[in-house]
């Protein structure tokens, strides 16, 4: 599951437009935005910005779905989690 992979579906498809459509924005193959829909793929953080910018919306709205896939991913299911994630949270916003 990916939280980014739902969004951009959900905006894609809100617009009306094709795989191939974002694709070529970003000027990847169009099957690596149907792996990253599906959850199987990641994006590069500068792809995450330009599709911001093609949808319209602020960098942010993405750019946290991407972080937050990317610490599922790393955290995965670890009896700990919660823990180091806490602990990140009181480092960064201190």
């Amino acid at each position: 599951m990916s939280y980014l992979g739902i969004k951009i579906k959900e905006l894609r498809e809100n617009k009306q437009l094709l795989l191939r459509q974002v694709a070529d924005y970003l000027e990847i193959d169009f099957s690596v935005i149907s792996r990253v829909e599906n959850g199987q793929r990641g994006l590069s953080r500068s792809h995450v910005v330009k599709l911001a910018e093609f949808f319209n919306i602020p960098e942010e709205e993405l750019l946290s779905l991407w972080l937050c896939d990317r610490v599922l991913r790393t955290v995965g299911d670890d009896p700990v989690a919660s823990q180091g994630i806490q602990q990140a949270l009181n480092k960064i916003n201190n």
